[in-house]
């Protein structure tokens, strides 16, 4: 399997550094190795091989992976932040670098309040959702 991470990262950098020499935009590019049901003998692999973001869907696993991983991996949680999973998720990745995303004003708060009770010393990184439909039930409003 090790070899099958190592391949598939490889090919992954590859397709990128294709796509940026021809891109009209110098830009830098992260990429954010998915671990999501992942063993952290997959995500040693790509260690290994200098990547150093990764991330996870499941808050649980999260918690389970990042303490037993190398420390300075940057940890992105991605997708649906609930808002009781808040404190459990910034108490339980020491190393979290962002979350991908926040899609209400209640859970902006509960995280900002549990990162400033950290003080981690370092910003958090937040991707904010933004509902353009303009339907009101699921709108973001930041003023």
């Amino acid at each position: 399997m090790s070899s099958g991470v190592a391949r598939n990262l490889q090919h992954v950098r590859q397709r990128i550094s294709d796509v940026l020499a021809v891109s009209p935009w110098k830009q830098q590019c992260t990429l954010v190795a998915v671990s999501k049901t992942k063993p952290v003998a997959d995500i040693e692999v790509a260690y290994g091989l200098d990547q150093r973001h990764f991330g996870e869907n499941y808050i649980q696993e999260l918690v389970e992976k990042a303490p037993v991983c190398p420390s300075d991996i940057q940890w992105h949680f991605i997708g649906h932040l609930q808002s009781n999973k808040v404190k459990t998720l910034v108490a339980g990745v020491p190393n979290l670098y962002m979350v991908e995303s926040v899609d209400s004003i209640k859970v902006a708060s509960k995280l900002d309040k549990a990162w400033g009770e950290r003080q981690s010393g370092h910003p958090l990184r937040v991707m904010v959702q933004v509902n353009t439909s303009g339907t009101l039930n699921t709108l973001i409003m930041l003023f």
